[in-house]
């Protein structure tokens, strides 16, 4: 929930009060400063600065997005429900450089961790399925369609429109 260095301003601060804590032998104080010390570096592995790049991504400031998720060093490290988001907005982020690579690349990998929604999980597919499209790997695009279809009962509207609109593109080029 806190940038890097917030984390590193608020981590040093409980650690100097439990250097006090400790010379004035206050020790059940100095035991929340340890708990609170280990609960944020445990936040940093569980889910690191996702939270503040997920409103960044909501308000479309891609920029801010990308320099954001830049302090995850070990996107590896993330619990499993922050990973699938990692790479779902990594997979924004490159999409909206025109790094079709990239962003194909990392909707594939947040298909295979939980997302918040099955919208979501379709939209990653959908995502992959474009973008195969226009790079003319029209197999890669039926296959994520498909998967894509699985969920049809699950999905809003929309995000059928969009799946059927594939369909009808990706049939005029099966000639």
């Amino acid at each position: 929930m806190f940038t890097n260095r917030t984390r590193l301003f608020i981590g040093s601060l409980f650690f100097i009060s439990l250097i006090l804590l400790i010379s004035v032998r206050l020790y059940e104080f100095a035991t929340v400063a340890v708990l609170m010390l280990v609960a944020l570096v445990w936040d940093y592995f569980n889910q690191g600065t996702l939270i503040i790049a997920s409103k960044h991504f909501f308000h479309k400031d891609y920029q801010k997005t990308s320099e954001v998720l830049a302090q995850i060093k070990k996107p590896d490290w993330l619990g499993k429900k922050r990973r699938g988001y990692y790479e779902y907005i990594m997979g924004g982020v490159c999409l909206q450089n025109h790094d079709f690579d990239g962003a194909m690349r990392h909707y594939e990998n947040s298909v295979k961790y939980p997302l918040r929604s099955v919208n979501d999980h379709v939209a990653a597919l959908v995502h992959v399925a474009n973008i195969s499209i226009r790079q003319k790997n029209y197999a890669k695009a039926e296959a994520f369609i498909d998967l894509a279809n699985q969920h049809e009962a699950k999905i809003n509207a929309k995000m059928k429109d969009v799946i059927e609109r594939l369909k009808k593109e990706l049939k005029t080029h099966e000639h």
